[in-house]
């Protein structure tokens, strides 16, 4: 398991099983939910295994310069994506972080939330007491950041000086495990597009980007000088917190005109379009297309 080739075909329980062997040794499994990797950095790195996708991938379509990868079954880069990353961080990283690949994301967070049972009945190491932040790889696009309802805007500064940029979301693991833990979270991005569809590919130079960059984050993790970064829970109501956040966009990037009874779905829809393919979209259809997309495409991933 070397190229992301290797992460995109296996199914879900056999790439549990590839993982399994790769870390062996190192790890502390909870069969069909999570494999969680002993780190020494004070850093968890969170990815889940599992796609929308009802297919494994067989075939891979590249494009000329093998940047774009797609598959007519879904190339399910999310999180096949992250969950590359993780491996090619570990291995890159001379102080190694902690990783945690999760099972059953896309179905309400199965992995992570069995996970956070271990926790609570004292059956995972104590180390993971005394992480300053951790980091999910499992967002579209390439410089997004989602902290969800983690309020800690010290963490969010770091972050963002990375270069990522304050986005929106609706869920991922670290919803559950951030206030689980106490320790501050986020979502980046790592390359992937057009989530939960056939259309859904992969920008590779987009991924090794964040890959680098997330290399450098946990290289300052161990750092004396950089605190640890607790998790404070917002108190801002989710549709409201999206109108907070329109300040940091771009006057390009400010729906139009949008009815506040399709803030929370326009929100949820960021979880797997970009602002211009929403855009788009409701500018060749109307407003009506957002609730069909949502009701088609993302609504029942969350009923399956």
């Amino acid at each position: 398991m070397n190229t992301l080739e290797d992460f995109l075909r296996p199914s879900q329980k056999l790439l549990f099983k590839r993982l399994c062997k790769k870390f062996k040794g190192k790890t502390l499994i909870s069969k069909a939910n999570f494999i969680l990797v002993h780190g020494q950095a004070p850093v968890m790195l969170i990815a889940h295994l599992d796609t929308v996708h009802e297919q494994p991938v067989k075939d891979i379509c590249f494009s000329a310069d093998g940047n774009i990868l797609m598959s007519p079954q879904g190339i399910g880069g999310d999180d096949r994506c992250g969950v590359f990353a993780l491996v090619k961080v570990y291995q890159s990283a001379q102080i190694k972080p902690w990783l945690l690949f999760t099972c059953n994301e896309e179905v309400g967070g199965i992995g992570a939330k069995k996970f956070c049972l271990a926790h609570k009945q004292h059956q995972l190491p104590n180390e993971l007491d005394s992480l300053k932040f951790i980091i999910e790889l499992d967002r579209k696009g390439s410089r997004d950041a989602v902290f969800y309802r983690c309020a800690n805007p010290d963490f969010e500064a770091y972050i963002t000086g990375k270069g990522f940029k304050t986005a929106q979301g609706s869920f991922s693991d670290i919803s559950v495990i951030a206030p689980e833990l106490g320790v501050a979270a986020v979502n980046l991005s790592c390359g992937y597009y057009a989530a939960h569809t056939r259309h859904e590919y992969i920008n590779r130079s987009h991924l090794d980007v964040v890959i680098h960059t997330v290399v450098d984050i946990v290289a300052d993790s161990s750092r004396a000088d950089l605190p640890t970064c607790d998790y404070r829970e917002s108190l801002v109501p989710i549709s409201a917190n999206f109108r907070r956040y329109d300040n940091l966009l771009t006057p390009l990037d400010h729906p139009h005109n949008l009815p506040d009874n399709l803030i929370d779905i326009y929100e949820a829809l960021l979880d797997f379009y970009s602002f211009h393919e929403l855009e788009s979209f409701r500018a060749e259809y109307g407003d009506h297309i957002l609730w069909q997309i949502y009701n088609d495409e993302i609504v029942p991933f969350y009923q399956s």
